[in-house]
């Protein structure tokens, strides 16, 4: 019997993991639509890490994180659990505007108590600076290879090929964010993972449907995916977390997957 020639066997790249969270934890407020009634606030992480795989730390944004900290932030959350480090403002303006070689390393230096719980690095250029080709050259010669990097850059001039070719060769991601004013941004990739903003007041099912069909190919293809709504009074936000990863069930990290979709 003939069986015919077969050709080599296709490879498959191991399909990548969403995690989903929000900026920042600390919020009482969210109980009892998030957090249960009567959470105390030493007690909100170790609630949040229960059901949500990442946070977007607000903390570090306006202090740096002592190695104690960090520990501490660690001991409350489950090993999978990853955390989105906001880098200092004043540290991250001087890095961009003035000194990068100088600054980064003191700027990236907390970095390394997070371990493996790490997700990655969230630079922000502010949103009054318009594209600067040197100063970004500056910065991504500066920053520390094998550290994770995200870079959000506000001002619409960034928006450029050119931008986004000096990015994808230091492989630093370009951040994704959506506001009210700006809805359904290009996803752009120029890195190895995604990082998504969802800034907007309200996301109805439509919504996060739509953004759900929009992140599944990357993550089919082997790619990582964070996305973080923004902070709400209410918790709502952290429901729409919740919500679009339940929409996406397959790329949950593996310990989700032994909580039955429990996050």
């Amino acid at each position: 019997m003939h069986h015919g020639r077969r050709g080599p066997r296709a490879l498959t790249r191991p399909a990548g993991t969403l995690r989903t969270g929000t900026s920042g934890f600390a919020y009482p407020a969210w109980a009892p639509a998030f957090y249960p009634p009567g959470t105390r606030p030493a007690d909100l992480l170790s609630a949040y890490g229960a059901r949500l795989s990442a946070v977007e730390l607000s903390a570090t944004f306006y202090r740096h994180p002592t190695a104690a900290q960090v520990a501490a932030w660690a001991g409350r959350v489950p090993p999978s659990f990853r955390f989105a480090v906001k880098l200092l403002r004043s540290g991250s303006l001087r890095a961009f505007a003035t000194d990068p070689a100088g600054t980064v390393p003191w700027l990236a230096a907390p970095l390394a108590a997070f371990g493996d719980r790490l997700g990655v690095a969230l630079f922000r250029i502010p949103g009054d600076r318009p594209r600067d080709d040197a100063r970004l050259t500056g910065l991504l010669a500066a920053w520390p290879p094998g550290v994770p990097l995200a870079v959000e850059a506000q001002d619409p001039s960034w928006q450029v090929d050119e931008t986004h070719a000096r990015l994808r060769g230091a492989g630093a991601v370009l951040v994704v964010t959506e506001t009210d004013e700006a809805p359904e941004p290009p996803l752009t990739l120029t890195g190895p993972f995604v990082y998504l903003r969802l800034r907007r007041t309200l996301y109805g099912t439509a919504d996060l449907d739509a953004w759900a069909a929009r992140l599944e190919p990357f993550l089919a293809d082997g790619r990582d995916a964070f996305v973080f709504f923004r902070h709400d009074e209410r918790g709502t936000s952290a429901r729409h977390a919740l919500d679009l990863a339940a929409r996406l069930p397959q790329f949950a990290p593996a310990e989700a997957h032994g909580r039955g979709g429990a996050r």
